[in-house]
């Protein structure tokens, strides 16, 4: 199946991105950038699609993203430290993101041919990011099947919808995902930085998953403070 992978640079769409190369016909990786704190990741992205010999198209929603104001990724707003689970998390939602960039992605899918978008949306993300969760990908895929009725057959493929990071972990090295060229962190500094949710995500998955992290963090246990703090509220 022809099918275009939504990928930010991160490791669960960078994985995904290797996952769908090997088992359907990868056709593009499409990015976004939404005035984002930094563009780190995209250069990882750029950098998966070059690997994988698919085009990269990077589309440009800058004046949406500057509507979309109150989020610490968007905004000067400091990106808080801890467990994703900690109700400080929350100020990393960007309001109707996955929605906007889905909307896009299904256009550009229909527009070449492509049979299926895949977006890399998981279990652990369901908590703090409400498009993120089964329910609105169910709904949403119903929604363009409508809206591209009589158009182009265009489905979504969330293979990770009901799986844990530690889950994409092993499918991710079970398909030869190089971990050391996804970027996560929320800060963009020169390495990791072991703190934000996203990070302590991330180094928890790999320990859950007893696959060997090459990334290399600023504050490298962290995590562990991190994760005990939220299991303990």
């Amino acid at each position: 199946m022809k099918t275009l992978v939504i990928c930010s640079g991160g490791l669960d769409s960078v994985s995904l991105a290797h996952i769908t190369a090997e088992t359907r016909e990868l056709t593009r990786l499409v990015s976004f950038n939404y005035g984002q704190r930094h563009l780190k990741e995209l250069e990882f992205a750029a950098e998966a699609a070059e690997r994988l010999g698919v085009p990269h198209t990077v589309i440009d929603l800058r004046p949406v993203g500057a509507a979309l104001t109150g989020s610490a990724l968007t905004d000067e707003i400091d990106v808080p430290d801890g467990h994703y689970a900690e109700e400080t998390m929350k100020i990393t939602v960007v309001p109707n993101r996955n929605a906007i960039m889905l909307t896009v992605a299904y256009g550009i899918a229909a527009a070449n041919g492509d049979q299926a978008v895949a977006t890399a949306v998981h279990g652990g993300d369901h908590f703090i990011y409400p498009d993120c969760r089964p329910d609105f990908v169910e709904a949403f895929d119903k929604m363009q099947r409508f809206a591209l009725d009589g158009y182009a057959d265009v489905s979504l493929w969330t293979p990770f919808v009901h799986r844990t990071k530690a889950d994409i972990v092993n499918d991710g090295a079970k398909h030869n995902t190089p971990f050391d060229r996804t970027w996560s962190c929320y800060k963009g500094g020169e390495h990791h930085c072991g703190r934000c949710g996203t990070c302590v995500e991330r180094r928890e998955a790999f320990d859950l998953a007893g696959v060997t992290d090459p990334t290399v963090y600023e504050d490298p246990d962290f995590w562990r403070q991190a994760v005990a703090n939220a299991e303990a509220k």
